[in-house]
């Protein structure tokens, strides 16, 4: 086939930096039939690339499915009188959520099955999964387009019927209860896809008649709702990337007005939990990585100091329990978590000597001194653990199965890079055991760096495919993540930014000079954020990478920050900067993947959108094919695919992702490892 043009019409932008010239600026224009024809037909050429392959995507969507107990059941979770789970079958996409009166019974009844749910859509993603703490109701919510805008119904966990209620357009920024679930509350959108208000519907009524419990009008600001550990309250939450307040409102008593905790301040943050006789709460307030501090719960603004800042030791959540407090915490580049007794003494859970990953799992009840944990590494499948906080002692609950899979077949380091400026940057990577590092395995550096987002080594049963065939796997941690403290983050932001690609490079160059990856055989993958870090890498350096995988990419960074009118921009300015003045204009230009595609032998390139994308708009990895295939002096392959009926997160159920990822495997492999199926 042919490759796909797309057609070039004048455009042209007013910048401070001066006029720019932008031929495939229409391809914003959904409506307009050329720009849906110019997808399909990027579509057809991408699939017409992959039949080609097709024994190849047929091995490794096979060997996907070979290694996943397709029929599980999910580690039971105490709440109450009752015992929540969920399980899989195999053949149906979608998880089945069940309770039981006992750890044994949990899977006997049924409370949603989401294939039912699913069924005659194309897509279909759950949102709120909210029981009440009488057992009797479930809020839970769906969209089946992919644009994150959800319809929250109400179940009878008695009958195992929906109510007449339906709350239409809610968001993804959570559900409360109160303490008789009579009344939920919910999180509605602006025009810009933004959480911003808080409403209360009474069980039984129309959604007109709901009411506005708060709202924020500050387009910096997200707002979210929950509930706290204890269940007594229902928390409101609104947060820039700079500042936040919480508000709460008791949940005995949900027509309250909320009680303010302490008023937004600049480049104050906090977040607020209720610990039986007190407040706690998190903050960075004279604490750059964050302390914790409490208050009376009659006055909610007086804190003092119950767990001192350390720098370099970034605290991330803090989970009250009756008798502790559970602290998750990013230290030395690796996540731990820290127990604190209310007498003040502190112990620091060994979890794993390898680079790897500890979160809270799902911890309902109140009253008790089981802490549940979830941990996986890069050769450890996830697992579920329980740890007794009073003894130390440790069991593992449910560990993942991968039927087909020698686990003692691979093994992981952390190593670090050099960046230009004298900066140690941590890249943990995992290989088979059989894989030399001689200067010759073909090798994928997966890196994101934004958001103060972590991230922490996974297991993948898909990676695999690419690990036993010779492949390495490396995960970069470059600043603008949170690896190692709100220092690293905010050296990666704003005017630091291009931090982020330039330690990437550095984890790139690392690697070849010790040998860990041949120079010609490496390919670079991120999604959204870490997408644009993809699409800066390859600009800023063509040469340096066989291939790249960018998923959703952000690449259209100035004119994008450019247009308020656009979901979510204004939220943003705070991590990118406003290019509507200077310096961020000049500084966002530099490195802004589509303002600097220019003639150059461009690494093969498979990029991926959503067409109902509400966060990376279609029209980025569009606007980016069409001028790369315009520009670019080589013939490697340029694929775009985007999902016609999905958003951010690629295509919904299990099967269908496991597809989707062959596809990435297939690419990677065909372009830096060559293999027969």
């Amino acid at each position: 086939m042919n490759e796909p043009r797309a057609e070039r019409r004048p455009h042209t932008w007013q910048r401070p930096t001066g006029a720019v010239d932008d031929p495939y600026a229409w391809l914003r224009e959904r409506d307009d039939p050329a720009t849906i024809a110019y997808l399909e037909a990027e579509n057809s050429y991408a699939d017409g690339w992959f039949a080609e392959r097709r024994e190849l995507l047929d091995t490794l969507f096979g060997e996907i499915k070979s290694r996943v107990q397709e029929t599980d059941e999910a580690a039971p979770v105490p709440f109450g009188e009752w015992f929540y789970s969920g399980r899989t079958v195999e053949g149906q996409s979608y998880p089945i959520h069940c309770r039981g009166r006992s750890a044994a019974t949990a899977t006997e009844f049924v409370l949603l099955d989401q294939n039912a749910e699913a069924d005659g859509h194309e897509f279909f993603d759950l949102g709120a999964f909210e029981v009440s703490n009488d057992h009797r109701r479930l809020a839970w919510s769906a969209d089946v387009t992919g644009a994150e805008h959800y319809t929250l119904r109400i179940r009878d966990l008695d009958t195992g019927d929906d109510l007449a209620d339906e709350l239409h357009d809610s968001t993804w920024a959570g559900v409360a209860w109160s303490a008789d679930a009579d009344h939920l509350f919910y999180v509605m959108p602006d025009e810009q896809e933004r959480p911003y208000r808080v409403m209360r519907h009474r069980v039984g009524t129309a959604q007109d008649d709901d009411v506005e419990v708060y709202r924020d009008d500050d387009e910096r600001f997200f707002v979210g709702i929950g509930s706290t550990r204890s269940g007594e309250w229902i928390v409101i939450q609104s947060g820039s990337k700079l500042s936040s307040e919480s508000l709460l409102i008791p949940a005995s008593d949900p027509t309250a007005e909320p009680l303010l905790i302490r008023p937004r301040a600049a480049d104050m943050e906090y977040h607020v939990d209720h610990w039986g006789d007190r407040l706690v709460i998190l903050t960075n307030d004279d604490a750059v990585d964050f302390r914790v501090m409490e208050a009376p719960i009659d006055a909610p603004g007086d804190w003092s100091e119950l767990i001192g800042h350390e720098p370099g030791r970034r605290i991330t959540g803090i989970e009250p329990f009756a008798g502790h407090l559970a602290l998750h915490e990013w230290r030395h580049g690796q996540p731990q978590v820290r127990v604190v007794t209310r007498s003040g003494d502190q112990t620091v859970l060994a979890i794993d000597p390898e680079p790897h990953d500890v979160e809270f799992g799902p911890n309902e009840e109140w009253d008790t001194t089981t802490l549940r944990l979830s941990h996986q590494s890069l050769t450890t499948p996830g697992r579920v653990i329980d740890v007794d906080v009073t003894t130390g002692d440790v069991t593992v609950v449910k560990q993942v199965p991968t039927p087909n899979v020698d686990l003692e077949a691979y093994v992981s380091q952390r190593l670090w890079a050099t960046a230009d400026d004298g900066t140690e940057v941590p890249v943990d990577i995992v290989r088979h055991v059989d894989t030399p590092l001689d200067g010759t395995a073909p090798t994928c550096i997966y890196a994101y760096g934004s958001y103060e987002a972590s991230m922490p080594p996974w297991f993948s049963v898909a990676r695999l495919s690419l690990l036993d065939r010779g492949v390495v796997f490396a995960l970069a941690h470059p600043r603008g993540g949170g690896e190692l403290g709100r220092n690293w983050y905010l050296d990666g932001k704003l005017l630091h930014k291009r931090n982020t690609f330039t330690d990437t490079l550095a984890v790139r160059d690392h690697l070849v000079e010790t040998k860990v990856a041949a120079p010609d055989r490496l390919t670079i993958r991120g999604g959204s954020a870490g997408g644009l870090l993809v699409g800066a890498c390859i600009t800023m350096r063509p040469d340096a990478f066989a291939a790249a995988v960018a998923e959703v990419p952000f690449v259209d960074v100035v004119s994008t920050m450019s247009d308020p009118s656009l979901p979510l921009t204004v939220t943003e300015w705070e991590e990118w900067g406003d290019p509507r003045s200077e310096p961020f204009a000049s500084y966002m230009a530099s490195y802004s993947p589509y303002d600097n595609t220019v003639a150059a032998a461009y690494p093969a390139l498979y990029i991926t959108a959503g067409l109902n994308d509400p966060r990376v708009s279609y029209h980025e990895p569009a606007k980016w094919t069409a001028k790369l295939r315009d520009v670019r002096t080589n013939d490697v392959p340029l694929l775009l695919r985007t999902e016609m009926g999905a958003g951010h997160a690629g295509p919904s159920g299990r099967y269908e992702a496991w597809r989707d990822e062959s596809r990435s495997l297939a690419f990677i492999l065909t372009t830096t490892a060559p293999t027969t199926p």
